[in-house]
Formats: C-alpha cells, structure tokens, sequence
C-alpha cells in the first residue's frame, strides 16, 4: 500500500502539446506529481504515455507547454539536463554494461576522485550508504553479468539516486519481475517514497496501480481521458476509461478433460546459445488437442531458443520434434507451417511481419505462392485483396485499407494480424510466445479470447510468456523453466503465483516434469 503523500506540489507539466509530422501524440495534456507521490500513467498503446514521460526526461522537446519543478519553468535539452534538475528514468529494458561491477555501472559518468583518477573506495562506500538507506539491498562488487533482473533493476535505481533524483520514472518497472521481485519492489518504493522520491510509474497491471498508487492518470488518443484517486475506482473503472469502452477483465475458460495423445512433442532438446552454451538442456514436453501448456520462466531462461527450435530457425545440439506421431526434427520452417504448424513469435516486427510490406501481403505471406493466392505464375491479387479484408474484418484490425504499411498499424493491430494470419491456417499445433507483450488492456482482452477459441477447436497450443497472469488465466497445465530445463510441472488450480515463482527463481526441489 502506498505511504501517505505531501500535499505539496513537485512538478506540473501544463497543457503539453507533442506534434509529429503526421501524428498528434499529446494534446493539451496537465498533469502534477506530489512530493512522496505514487503516480501512475495508464494508457492503451499510442495513448501517449511514453511520449509525455520522453518530453519530461529532455529526450523530446514539446511543441508548447511547460515544464515546472519545485516551482521553477524548466527546459530540458536532453536527459542530462534533466538528471542535473533531479529526476530520473528506469527504462524497460535496463541501461547496464554487463562486464562492469555493480557499482561501477553506478557511478558511471559521475565517477568520484582528481585528476582523472577514480576514488573506487569512495564510490563503494557512497553506494553501500545509498543502498542501505533505501533498503536496495545488493552487492557492491558482484557483476551486473552475474545478478538477477530483479537486482539489475535496483542497480538501475541506485544510478538515479546516486544522482540525486527527486522524482523516479518507472517505465513498466514489473515486466520481467517474478512475484516474488513484484514485493520486494514495492517495498523498495515504500522506502523511496518515505525517503522523499516522487514516482511516476507506467505499467498496464491495474492490480499493481490499485495497490501501490495514490491517484492515475488515463490518456486515451493523445488526451487526458480521466484523473482518478486510486482509492475511488475498480480495476474495471480504469480498465473502462483507458480505452472508452467495457472490458471483460477476467478469462472464462471451459473446463475441458483431455486424454488423446500428444499433437506435438519434443524429446531430450539440448540447444545452445550464441556463447555455446547449453540454453536449452535436455528439454521434453508433450502438448495434447485442445490443451494450452504454458511455459513459466524469468527471462532468459532458454524460451528465446526454445522457440525458435519449434519454429525450426535455429540448428539443434540433440533431440527430437514429433508431430502427430512422425518425427519432423529435419523438416524447414516452411515445411512445417504447411503441415498444419503455426507460430506466433515473441518479437512481432522482427520474426512476424515485413513491416515495409502491406497488411495483405502479411496476411498471406508462406502461401503466397499457393492456390488461391496465384493464378498461373502471377499472383492473384484480387483474391489477396478479397481474402485480407475478411480477415481485418472477422479479427477487428482497425486500419482504414489493407494495401498500406503494417509499420502505420499500433502494436495490438499488428499483433492481430498475425493473428489472423496463422489463426486461419487451421492449425493443428500453434507456438504463441509473449503474444500480449506491451500491449493494453482491450487488446489483451481480445487476444486471449482468439487463443480460447484456439483451445475450443481442439488445437494443441504451447504458450510462452513472462506474463504469469497470462499463463494462469490460459494454461491447462503449467511447466516451469529454469537454466533450459523444465524443473517442475503444475495444476494451474492447485497452485499460485508466488509457488510457481518460487521455481522460476531455482527454488523448490527442482523435480523433473515428464
């Protein structure tokens, strides 16, 4: 729970205005952070969230408006400017140099001593103070190679104490963090917040805004949609407003008995990564017709390669794939996807789509050069034409044509065609890997819904994603995966969060799942 806020006015940006060439990103936008607040930013995608917290940091300049902290008319050129005036920025994807120390990724830039020489001993002590105070507890001298996301992200914060910062940005702060890192992040928080930090946080997790905010702001089209105290309004009212309409928040899933025998199935995969080291060690699974297997895991756990193994992109250091009982291991990508195999990758613009290409060239692209799509040696473009406007119409893809750039669509848009594309395969096996990340709420909704309908159809899904909510609300059966092994297996209704969390992280008795 928040700690209590000052009523006292740090910051105000007033009626901040963000023109792009052919786009309006932030119109006319006020917003104010109290000193000890806890603010939240919620926003569907290209609500203009970042945009706002990028002109605030001096990476972008407003077209008008103003910027006014702890009294003072700012103008910040770049984010040093903005650090120098107290605020600081933890980024999604953290800012670390990997080979250096703890502490020297702190101190970087600002490194302490004279003449040119680092007072390293006075650097460690300023940190080991810091850390302390803030209740950030880690090792000075560790590695950033060596520690955990969720330790990487306090040294992140650590560098903006480090420079004194007043106010702390927190852009989507719980997208990598297992439950466990969840709590011991808002008790970070607790400490900043009674320490005197403001924070801003953007993130997508109403129940993470219900619990650790004091108001939120909604913006919706560039707009300031609403401004509410987080203790007056349901996850469902926020929901609401972030994107105009009703969201149905919880998924109902049917309950289904699966017996059949596996649809697809991997034996003793050993996979190795860029470094040649094993990713992937000695991993078997089996997915059945109409079940969803889902693959929890911290981030850089093997599902990168695990993935792309299924997809059939990556070479193999030993085991097999079988599907519906013949052994595929040496067949192609394309020779799969013509076997009844779909794939929903986890990067949508770099494995997905050919952003440069039009949506209807996405949408039949790997059978482009199959009936009806060609007509002697030409392609049949009218029937391309015909084919992609149902499929934008039967998959809601808001696009005012399908003969323009898949670049100009917002990210659920483009995660919907992909949708679209390999949902109307009528796949017997279909890999979806993180298919909800960055995205909002009414997208989210939409997606999981595409996915049941999926299961409904007796389709045998392997889901990735580093979305535990995710994997609890779709999985009929939950496989943990640490350092490229599936180290436990569980009955999604007969566990929790925090258990499957605890396995995520090497903890538990490490049991093999078969």
């Amino acid at each position: 729970m928040a700690q209590p806020a000052s009523d006292e006015i740090i910051l105000e940006m007033r009626n901040i205005t963000k023109q792009f060439p052919k786009v309006l990103a932030n119109n006319d936008i006020t917003i104010h952070l109290k000193k000890r607040e806890m603010l939240a930013l919620l926003g569907e995608n290209g609500a203009g969230k970042s945009t706002l917290m990028n002109i605030l940091y001096g990476l972008y300049k407003p077209t008008s408006g103003t910027i006014i902290l702890e009294g003072k008319e700012m103008e910040f050129h770049s984010p040093r400017d903005a650090i120098h005036a107290g605020l600081g920025m933890v980024h999604q994807h953290f800012m670390l140099v990997e080979t250096l120390t703890v502490t020297e990724n702190i101190i970087l830039g600002t490194e302490p001593g004279k003449g040119g020489v680092i007072d390293y001993k006075q650097a460690r002590k300023e940190v080991i103070a810091l850390a302390e105070k803030y209740h950030l507890h880690i090792d000075p001298d560790a590695k950033i190679e060596s520690i955990s996301v969720g330790l990487q992200q306090r040294v992140e914060i650590l560098k903006a104490l480090y420079r004194n910062a007043k106010v702390l940005i927190l852009d989507e702060p719980t997208a990598v963090l297992t439950p466990q890192e969840v709590d011991e992040l808002f008790v970070v928080i607790e400490a900043l917040q009674k320490g005197g930090v403001s924070i801003i946080i953007i993130t997508h997790k109403l129940e993470e805004v219900k619990e650790i905010s004091h108001r939120v702001y909604i913006l919706r089209r560039g707009e300031m949609a609403g401004e509410c105290n987080t203790a007056d309004v349901t996850k469902a009212d926020l929901a609401n407003l972030m994107v105009g309409r009703d969201v149905v928040l919880t998924v109902h899933k049917e309950e289904k008995k699966v017996e059949a025998e596996p649809v697809f199935t991997i034996r003793d995969l050993r996979v190795r990564n860029e470094k040649g080291i094993d990713a992937i060690a000695g991993l078997s699974l089996g997915v059945r017709p109409g079940e969803v297997v889902g693959i929890a895991g911290v981030d850089g756990n093997g599902q990168f390669e695990l993935a792309q193994a299924v997809r059939g992109l990556n070479e193999i250091n030993g085991g097999t794939f079988e599907f519906k009982g013949k052994d595929i291991t040496g067949l192609s990508t394309r020779e799969r996807i013509r076997r009844k195999m779909a794939y929903v990758p986890a990067d949508r613009q770099r494995f997905g789509l050919v952003m440069s290409m039009k949506i209807s060239e996405n949408i039949v692209i790997g059978f482009h050069d199959k009936e009806p799509f060609v007509r002697g040696i030409n392609l049949n473009l009218p029937e391309i034409d015909a084919f992609s406007k149902k499929l934008v119409k039967d998959f809601d893809i808001r696009t005012p044509a399908v003969d323009i750039p898949t670049s100009t669509l917002s990210g659920g848009n483009q995660q919907k065609v992909i949708l679209a594309r390999e949902f109307s395969r009528e796949p017997e096996f279909l890999l979806v890997s993180q298919p909800t990340r960055g995205l909002d709420v009414g997208a989210i909704e939409y997606i999981h819904s595409q996915i049941l309908k999926m299961r409904a159809k007796d389709v045998a899904i392997l889901l990735i994603s580093l979305e535990l909510e995710e994997i609890f609300a779709l999985s009929d059966r939950i496989l943990v995966l640490y350092e490229g092994k599936i180290v436990k297996e569980f009955d999604p209704k007969k566990t929790n969060d925090k258990e499957v969390g605890l396995y995520m992280t090497g903890g538990g008795d490490k049991e093999q799942a078969s």
